[in-house]
């Protein structure tokens, strides 16, 4: 039988902090995120193998981000009376299938229903890890727990993609796909082991898909999240052929490192502030990130304000996740699942439009078109964090959790 999030918790909640099950979540955010971003650090190497040009290798990343979109609400709402555990377990599996297959594959159509096939799992599963690691701890160890269970996304970034683009110029690119499968399998261990399993919501506690997007907040949340998020992987997924006019073609690995490295400041600094500042810390983010793009479009001369670029971009970017997630959690409430859903809906169109008008944008005007455009959407972005001040992006997160339920 399923019970609402407003049961009782174990007491060990209460008295221990689960880090080893945080730490597995972010495992679990760590492989969702590299096997969706992994394309981006060698473009040139699948475009070669599998016969086709960059910005349809590109496409590879838009077709998960695709799988994301149609599925993470129908998907979300179907199971939200599964036991959390469960669901998770499966999700995972998914990825296992779709990393053996790319790794494998010599057909690019292949290669692109493998990739749709990890959009679904992973749309599934962005929408569960928020609200699963806000279920592990009390109230005000939320945002602790969220800033390390979403920071296996942005390690994804930080480490992982700059790693798969190495490994991808001096070993092979599928060698690196092979790589996450063995990792995938370990993962499944870690989370069988060290997960806390947790009922779904029954019939009666769901709320309706339309009365979640009125409530107030969510819709502003959600609209940032998408023109963040494009604004991001219009550069980041054709970060290679962006540099290469700039005579940087063999420093895509060591930019795309500084960006991840500091990256990781970023999900320190989030996990120490968020709880207090999640407002000022959205707008540190956009702005931080239109000011890498300004600079990379009208300053990019020497290598020097590239790196210096990655690294405001790392700042802006790291803990971008964890901010979205919390302000949505915190402004939906007791329909935390499905507006985790709605966001990563969000989060993955972002991600789609980034690959398909970025490919567009590359093959029409050229490479440093892709950096006005990524400073013209984070304009009206800061715009909007701005003006959400008493529903959406508050000054405290934390003020919030003793008038809302429980996310499930």
């Amino acid at each position: 039988m399923t019970r609402t999030d407003t049961s009782p918790r174990p007491p060990a909640a209460e008295t221990r902090f689960p880090i080893a099950g945080l730490l597995a979540l972010a495992a679990t955010g760590f492989i969702t995120l590299l096997t969706e971003t992994m394309p981006a650090g060698m473009l040139s190497q699948m475009s070669r193998d599998l016969e086709v040009s960059e910005a349809a290798a590109g496409q590879s990343v838009t077709v998960f981000a695709i799988g994301a979109i149609l599925a993470a609400v129908p998907l979300t709402r179907a199971t939200i009376g599964w036991r959390r555990k469960h669901l998770l377990l499966f999700a995972i599996s998914g990825f296992a299938i779709t990393n053996t297959v790319t790794a494998f594959s010599d057909s690019f159509a292949l290669t692109l229903a493998a990739r749709f096939l990890g959009g679904i799992v992973g749309g599934m599963l962005w929408a569960l890890l928020a609200g699963y690691a806000r279920r592990m701890v009390p109230a005000h160890q939320r945002g602790k727990a969220m800033a390390i269970a979403m920071a296996g996304g942005t390690v994804a970034l930080s480490v992982g993609v700059p790693a798969a683009a190495f490994l991808a110029k001096v070993v092979e690119w599928r060698f690196a796909f092979g790589i996450i499968t063995m990792v995938t399998l370990a993962l499944l261990v870690w989370v069988i082991a060290s997960v806390p399993n947790f009922p779904g919501q029954s019939k009666g506690a769901r709320l309706p898909l339309l009365h979640t997007f009125r409530l107030p907040g969510v819709a502003p949340i959600l609209v940032v999240t998408l023109t963040f998020v494009f604004a991001h992987n219009i550069l980041f997924t054709y970060i290679a052929p962006f540099l290469a006019p700039l005579g940087m073609a063999g420093q895509v690995d060591s930019v795309l490192l500084t960006f991840g490295l500091v990256s990781l400041v970023s999900i320190w600094l989030t996990g120490v502030l968020i709880d207090r500042h999640l407002r000022t810390l959205m707008i540190l983010a956009c702005t931080l990130l239109a000011t890498a793009a300004l600079i990379l479009s009208a300053f990019s001369g020497t290598s020097a304000l590239v790196y210096a670029s990655a690294a405001l971009w790392g700042l802006a970017y790291g803990g971008a996740s964890t901010l979205l997630q919390t302000a949505i959690a915190d402004a939906a409430g007791a329909a935390g699942d499905v507006a985790q859903a709605l966001l990563t809906t969000c989060w993955n169109i972002g991600i789609a439009a980034g690959g398909i008008i970025g490919g567009i944008t590359l093959n029409v005007l050229g490479p440093p078109s892709l950096g006005w455009i990524t400073l013209a959407l984070l304009l009206p972005t800061l715009a909007i964090v701005i003006g959400t001040r008493r529903h959406g992006f508050t000054s405290c997160a934390f003020e919030h959790e003793t008038t809302s339920a429980p996310d499930a």
